[in-house]
């Protein structure tokens, strides 16, 4: 079998604007939830429509590029690896969350 990799391809639109933080070490994170939407027809041969929401974060110089261009609501293809994140609560309790790490991405819908 040949390298397998780790990867994820999207069409979706942001549900907010992405927030970008800068961190002390002048790494920069920027976030976003990505709408995908999807249909199928269900055992009565309907269409049904859904929505599965993701959350895309970029680093650094790709960060910088999302915080610039990427709008609510403006279709977005992108490019990138999942990511489990765990972490325990001070309640002892364990999370985790999945993510998506962009590696890139392109517009799809231009401004006038």
């Amino acid at each position: 079998m040949s390298t397998m990799r780790n990867s994820v391809v999207l069409i979706g639109r942001p549900g907010a604007e992405p927030e970008t933080k800068t961190f002390n070490n002048n790494h920069i994170i920027t976030r976003f939830n990505l709408a995908v939407n999807d249909s199928h027809l269900n055992a009565d041969k309907k269409r049904v429509n859904t929505t599965q929401w993701f959350t895309v974060v970029a680093w650094d110089q790709t960060a910088e590029r999302v915080a610039q261009v990427v709008k609510k609501g403006k279709r977005i293809a992108i490019d990138g690896a999942l990511r489990n994140n765990g972490w325990t609560d001070p309640n002892g309790v364990r999370h985790n969350t999945m993510e998506i790490r962009l590696n890139n991405f392109m517009l799809l819908d231009w401004e006038n």
